[in-house]
């Protein structure tokens, strides 16, 4: 009854519902891609490079003649894979981190010293050193994104830790000696899953982005791995005479993005009780 009633209240926001209903729209076409198209993504055709929306390509095809419909569909598994992986890596690397050194005062200051100098490097410039050093595979993107956005995860649950640790239950649990592990995941973890699930779409969204940039400045996944990134990178230079091969590409990464930031705004909205009582 509870995740029902908060998906109706979720839903009565109408750009929340637009956002979600889009979002599910892409994932569908993602896993039916097979069914949706007659296209191989990686079948090329050079006598039919560059050709325009219309006719058997409805999204026209790119420099090699590939299918672009065809690309964007199969190639949303892969963003949304890479994109998923990295917001769920963050969420569970970044909780532990900041339930031990809010739980944990001695803890705290040496997790927390290094949280700050990695937060110290901007998202973009941490993900492409983590990269070049780890080599410009489909699992190193992924942990260099995780390792990107987990200090934003252990910042917010640390905070909301050390508020959660002070409140009467959780010190009637410990006067009554209940082991510590008991106390971390069954009477604290449970009161922060509101912030840590709006962490979760934000991360997802930033992740979407950030494979893209990735991909745009070359040390993103293989050029082979046809996600929404290497396919606005590997036909930019043929942007200015078939302007379809970056626009549509570029729309499918602002579309999710935005529908994943719209639906964390919306989530947050709904579990904040200070938003709530303010509207």
């Amino acid at each position: 009854m509870i995740p029902m009633r908060f998906l109706r209240q979720l839903m009565h926001r109408r750009i929340v519902m637009v956002a979600s209903i889009l979002l599910v729209l892409i994932t569908l076409a993602a896993i039916a891609a097979p069914w949706l198209t007659d296209f191989d993504p990686n079948d090329t055709a050079v006598l039919q490079r560059l050709k325009g929306p219309g006719g058997e390509h409805l999204l026209g095809t790119d420099e090699l003649g590939r299918d672009l419909l065809a690309r964007i569909m199969y190639g949303a598994r892969y963003s949304l894979a890479i994109a998923a992986l990295t917001a769920t890596g963050a969420v569970v690397l970044g909780t532990a981190l900041g339930l031990f050194a809010g739980f944990f005062r001695r803890l705290d200051t040496p997790l927390m010293r290094l949280v700050d100098a990695m937060m110290s490097f901007p998202d973009i410039l941490l993900a492409i050193a983590l990269v070049a050093i780890l080599g410009p595979t489909l699992f190193n993107v992924v942990l260099a994104l995780v390792l990107v956005y987990t200090p934003r995860v252990a910042r917010v649950v640390r905070a909301q830790t050390l508020v959660v640790r002070e409140l009467l239950f959780v010190e009637a649990v410990r006067a009554l000696g209940v082991r510590t592990s008991r106390i971390l995941w069954r009477h604290i973890l449970p009161n922060l899953l509101s912030p840590i699930l709006v962490q979760l779409s934000f991360i997802f969204a930033y992740a979407i982005l950030a494979e893209a940039s990735l991909s745009f400045l070359g040390v993103g996944v293989p050029p082979e791995v046809p996600t929404w990134g290497t396919m606005v990178a590997g036909s930019q230079r043929y942007a200015h005479q078939a302007f379809w091969v970056v626009l549509f590409p570029g729309v499918a990464i602002i579309l999710t993005a935005l529908s994943l930031q719209l639906l964390g705004d919306g989530v947050r909205d709904l579990l904040d009780p200070k938003l709530q009582k303010a509207g």
